[in-house]
């Protein structure tokens, strides 16, 4: 392989010196104006000007479906996909693009990660956790389909499904429908002398799918159904169980209680035991981490296992590089090298990074091509600001944006920095909640801060980029073919507490910009990756000839 030149040209005409601040809004797209929009809605002075400003320096861009190597442009961006885009400056196949690769060409099943877990298929069950749902986000139901039927035509005699429900990117309710449809699978398998049938199951958000190590006991709940068999729900079939569950007063997909299914005796059907094989079929890293430490460290040291089964573990991919987790996976990840960041470290630039707990993997590990640490600390700062935990984000919407943006402000002003980057999680994160009188709240909090980051730039005769990862704050209805609010039964409307297909913005500026830098009119389709190489313009660089082009171009003035 042939070694990385990392010196960058200089760029002709902008000069390099200036601090650069790049603001990511999560979950901050644009939509048409209504009350719907929690953006538009909430006062935000700060984002408002940027786009009421000059023309020539705001614009929009895809953050979704194939522009951040998603299979298609039905396919909602998300924050994961969205970071890797904007430090990778390049569009890489990403999660379900490589899974649904790896199944269409049969590749999965001669990978070493199969072959590992197949070697339990013989005197042991196979269990697949994960999210059941179409959403597309997380996980996707066809592959899960395609999973259970490849396994039991290569040797699984014994099946057991875990299965979260979804209800968050997807519309609360249609699990039992995706119950009902991986069930018929089931029985299908079983016609054909396979045992294959659901264990256990709960909801994504209090069962199993807690992320950035925010709520071990969601975790345990997971364990203790899926590996110990045991859950205050008991009943005889997942489908009586998810109907029930949900007729419960104020019960949502999300936060269904963990539920294990029993034989005649009461007896749990599927806890996992020595010799058995565990495939986690999430795509998507985040919501899988902590099970997969779990199920794979010796030393967890989280919450008391009580049982610690010898198993065989693989996860749909790995979903971290770093710690190598887990060891192994049915399907390789995208290899993102070259990022933005190592390059402007490798030239001097030196770069701090921040965000709260929720989102801080983004400004860090997934913005320097899912890797994590430092590519060097003697010029490279990251700074994580604890998240609340314990509570659902809707009731704190401020969240931490004021101390991200202070943290932010002094190192601009201490003048140790060339870039500062920063995520903002409040659209995001609060707009997950559906809640839209908080989710104007949390608007508000993200363009203050945004205010605080800006008047630091302007005091070192700095240079500001802001952008987003991807949709949600901007509208929180779902709607119908022709873009009206849609109804339930009972005439309310339907809250959208998904990502969005919505372009989001980029926007720059500062005492420190070049007076005759502009946005291009001349790129087709412009999406997130274009973001990597206008950052490096900005700091005085040319982007590596490979990177999608820059979103901008110097005129004389």
């Amino acid at each position: 392989m042939a070694t990385t030149n990392w010196t960058l040209p200089d760029h002709p005409t902008l000069p390099k010196g200036k601090t650069v601040a790049v603001v990511v809004l999560d979950g901050w797209g644009e939509a048409s104006p209504d009350q719907y929009n929690c953006i538009h809605v909430a006062q935000t002075p700060v984002t408002d000007s940027l786009k009421n400003g000059a023309p020539e320096k705001w614009r929009l861009v895809k953050a979704h479906g194939t522009a951040v190597g998603l299979p298609s442009d039905d396919d909602m961006g998300n924050s994961e996909v969205g970071h890797n885009a904007l430090g990778a400056g390049r569009i890489f196949a990403q999660g379900a693009k490589l899974v649904d690769a790896a199944l269409a060409s049969g590749k999965i099943w001669e990978d070493e990660g199969f072959n590992y877990i197949k070697e339990s298929f013989d005197k042991g069950t196979l269990h697949l956790i994960g999210l059941l749902s179409d959403g597309g986000v997380h996980s996707r139901l066809d592959q899960v389909q395609l999973i259970v039927k490849g396994a039991s035509e290569r040797g699984a005699k014994r099946i057991r499904l875990h299965i979260l429900t979804d209800g968050r990117d997807v519309l609360d309710g249609s699990s039992v429908g995706f119950v009902e449809t991986i069930e018929k699978d089931l029985a299908q398998l079983r016609e054909q002398g396979v045992d294959a049938r659901i264990a256990s199951g709960g909801g994504r958000m209090y069962v199993t799918m807690d992320r950035y190590e925010n709520d071990w006991s969601v975790v345990k709940r997971g364990w203790d159904a899926q590996v110990l068999g045991e859950a205050p729900y008991k009943f005889p079939n997942a489908l009586e169980a998810v109907k029930t569950l949900r007729a419960e007063p104020k019960a949502n997909d999300q936060y269904l209680p963990p539920f294990v299914i029993v034989d005649e005796s009461g007896k749990s059907v599927g806890p996992i035991v020595d010799g058995d094989a565990v495939v986690t079929f999430n795509f998507r890293a985040d919501r899988m981490v902590m099970l997969a430490k779990a199920l794979e460290f010796p030393d967890f040291d989280k919450f008391d296992r009580v049982r610690v089964p010898k198993i065989k573990y693989a996860g749909m991919l790995q979903y971290d590089g770093e710690l190598k987790l887990p060891s192994k996976y049915l399907v390789s990840p995208p290899l993102i090298e070259r990022t933005s960041g190592e390059y402007l470290v490798k030239n001097g630039v030196r770069t701090f990074a921040c965000s709260e707990t929720v989102k801080f993997g983004h400004v860090t590990f997934f913005w320097n091509g899912n890797r994590s640490g430092y590519f060097d600390e003697t010029r490279e700062e990251y700074v994580e600001i604890p998240s609340d935990s314990g509570i659902t984000f809707n009731e704190q919407p401020k969240m931490k944006a004021l101390e991200i943006a202070e943290k932010t402000r002094d190192a601009i002003l201490s003048g140790k920095f060339d870039q500062v980057r920063i995520n903002l999680p409040n659209g995001d994160m609060v707009g997950h909640t559906g809640d839209i009188e908080a989710t104007v709240v949390a608007c508000k909090a993200a363009d203050e801060a945004v205010k605080m980051v800006l008047d630091a730039v302007e005091q070192v005769g700095g240079i500001y980029l802001v952008t987003a990862d991807h949709g949600n704050a901007e509208d929180m209805v779902k709607r119908n073919k022709a873009g009206e609010p849609m109804l339930d039964k009972s005439g309310s409307i339907q809250i959208l507490t998904s990502h969005t297909l919505q372009p989001v913005p980029v926007a720059i500026g500062g005492p420190g910009l070049h007076p005759g830098v502009r946005f291009r009119s001349d790129i087709q389709t412009p999406g997130l990756a274009n973001v990597a190489a206008t950052v490096m313009n900005l700091h005085g660089f040319q982007a590596p000839a490979d990177y999608e082009t820059t979103l901008i171009e110097v005129v004389d003035k």
